[in-house]
This record gives structure tokens, C-alpha cells and sequence, in this order.
């Protein structure tokens, strides 16, 4: 596979599944102290990445978790923001300066601050209250968020079968393995068929929005710099399907949550307008050892897995490096 060192690989998401222990033990000891309400704080990818997870909490639980822009919320606060609450930040690198900014307002508020990250020397690490340390540069953060809440929901008696699919997520490692592997071909052919499309219509729903929104900006605007337009499934028709033309490049995102109707509605109209729509379904991956009532909640790491594939080729086809920025950490702003 192009650029792709499963061993590497591998060892960095063993990483994330081992965290389970401390996971539980954090969860656990916080909601025994009485905590009652959590932020998921980040900036651009991490950010987008914890929508799964509050969309997770609001549909099945009455526990106030709710989503933040770390910048935003500095400036903008939060009536909830006090001593019960805690507080989860995501960094790569753990040098964010959005993220270390909100972690001190958080802190100074009275809330519990917890980090993930692979670097236990980080600002971000050393900053937080709990640093939760996975194998550097491991990526997406999807199994600690799952991890955390489904533990945090199943002590309040809001998720069954955590701990099944706790287990289960132990296979992970060969799962996503196999799953890269089966993209492949899929993500060469796509890449080879738009090397020179200029723009791309994205659309996502569900668990799966979060995902739509951060490949739409962090990788083909920010890694590849070009034009994209992203748009909830829910939300397709209410405006963004104008921009849509023959030759338009629709790429969608398709999981396994019960927003699939809604996306399959945007599809199929997409596909009476434009003859270039393509299908990233997770549907399409077999996930052996993986519980059917769990899949959809593994379409954010699934389809990562199969669009860092698809990442790799356009970076091949378009001689476009994924690390070459213009402005990002680049310049001061």
C-alpha cells in the first residue's frame, strides 16, 4: 500500500485501545466526584472529531456534553463551564495554542481538563489535569472518545453493551489494517479519475458529518489546497444543492447510523444531477469481530482509515505533499 507502514500503524492504534484501563479509571473516579456535564474542546480536525461523540450523548443520554471551538470558547464562554465540569481536549502534536489557551480558561473556571495526545512532554500534556499518552503522531482520536463515552454513558445506564464492544474494539488493529487494504484499489482509481478536478461537493450526515467537515477543510483545503463545498445531508437541500452541475465531483460519506436515509436521499439526487458522484459507504467493509448493533459507531474510524488512503493517492497523482503548507504554522496570525 502507498505510504503505508502497517507497522507503524499498528502499534500506534494497540496504542489507543490499551488506554482502556485509565480511560474507565478516569471516568469513573470523575463521575464518582460528582461531575455532571462535559466539554469536547478542539480546533479544526479535533474539533470536528467530537461531534460524533456529542451526537452520541444528545441522542442517547440526558447528560449535558456539547461541543466546543476552543477559540470561541475563550472568548465566548460557557454558562455551564464551572467546578462539575470536565473538560476533553485532542492533540496531535499537543502544541495547539487554541487548545493550550482554552485549557487554561477551562482550568481557571474550576473544570477538570483531561488530554490526548502521544506526547507526554507536551504543553498539552503537562497543562491538562489528566494526560492520557498514546503512541506519538497516533491518529484519529475516535477510540479514546468512544471509549470514554461509552463508559461515562453506561455507568449512567445510557449504553448497553459497553463493555462487549469495549472488548471487541481490542481486534481493531487488524480490522483497520484490513480495511486499508480493501481501500486501496478504491482510493488509487479515485484519485487517478479526479488528479485535475479542482473542486469537490462533500456531503455527510450523522456521525459521519463531523468527518465530511474535517476532510472537506483540514485535508483537500488545508493538505491539498483546494476548493471544496461540505453540507449536512439534512441540510442538502436547503441551498447547497444549487451549486451542483453536470460535471460537479460529489464525493459522500456514507455510515450505518439511522441518518443513512437521509443521506441516501441526497445521493440519489445528486446523481440525477451529476455524472460524477462517488460512494464512500462503510457498508463496504466487513469489520469481522465487530458487533452489528456497533458499526455505525465505527464509521468516523473507518472512514478515516479508508480516506487516508484516498489522501495518499491524490498527494502521488496531484505531486502535491500532504505536509507542504502556505500559511498554517507558517506564519504568525
Amino acid at each position: 500500500m502507498l505510504k503505508f507502514n502497517e507497522a507503524e500503524f499498528v502499534a500506534q492504534t494497540e496504542s489507543l485501545v490499551a488506554l482502556r484501563p485509565e480511560i474507565e479509571k478516569v471516568v469513573d473516579r470523575l463521575l464518582d466526584e460528582g461531575y455532571d456535564n462535559v466539554l469536547l474542546v478542539g480546533a479544526g480536525g479535533t474539533y470536528a472529531q467530537m461531534w460524533p461523540y456529542e451526537h452520541l450523548a444528545r441522542r442517547t443520554s440526558t447528560l449535558p456534553v456539547r461541543a466546543a471551538i476552543a477559540a470561541e470558547l475563550v472568548v465566548s464562554g460557557d454558562a455551564r463551564l464551572g467546578e462539575r465540569t470536565v473538560a476533553v481536549f485532542t492533540s496531535v502534536s499537543g502544541t495547539t495554542d487554541d487548545s493550550l489557551r482554552a485549557i487554561d480558561y477551562c482550568k481557571s473556571h474550576g473544570a477538570h481538563t483531561i488530554g490526548f495526545t502521544g506526547y507526554p512532554d507536551s504543553p498539552i500534556a503537562q497543562g491538562v489535569d489528566t494526560a492520557l499518552i498514546s503512541e506519538p503522531k497516533a491518529w484519529p482520536f475516535d477510540v479514546q472518545m468512544l471509549l470514554f463515552m461509552g463508559r461515562l454513558l453506561a455507568r449512567r445506564g445510557e449504553f448497553e453493551g459497553y463493555e462487549r464492544l469495549a472488548d471487541e474494539l481490542g481486534g481493531l488493529p487488524r480490522i483497520l489494517v484490513d480495511v486499508a487494504r480493501r481501500a486501496e484499489p478504491v482510493a488509487a482509481d479515485f484519485a487517478e479519475a479526479h488528479k485535475d478536478t479542482d473542486y469537490h461537493f462533500l456531503i455527510g450526515g450523522g456521525n459521519l458529518w463531523g468527518f465530511t467537515y474535517l476532510y472537506s477543510m483540514c485535508i483537500l483545503e488545508e493538505m491539498q489546497w483546494l476548493r471544496t463545498t461540505r453540507v449536512h445531508s439534512a441540510e442538502f437541500f436547503h441551498g447547497s444543492l444549487e451549486l451542483l452541475e453536470e460535471n460537479t465531483s460529489v464525493v459522500v460519506f456514507q455510515g450505518e447510523d439511522e441518518t443513512r436515509a437521509l443521506t441516501d436521499r441526497a445521493e440519489a439526487f445528486a446523481k440525477r444531477i451529476s455524472k460524477d458522484v462517488t460512494v464512500f459507504d462503510t457498508r463496504d467493509y466487513p469489520l469481522e469481530g465487530i458487533s452489528p448493533q456497533f458499526r455505525g459507531l465505527l464509521a468516523p474510524l473507518v472512514m478515516d482509515t479508508v480516506m487516508d488512503r484516498v489522501s495518499k493517492h491524490l498527494e502521488r497523482v496531484r505531486d502535491h505533499s500532504l505536509d507542504l503548507r502556505r500559511y498554517y504554522r507558517v506564519m504568525d496570525y
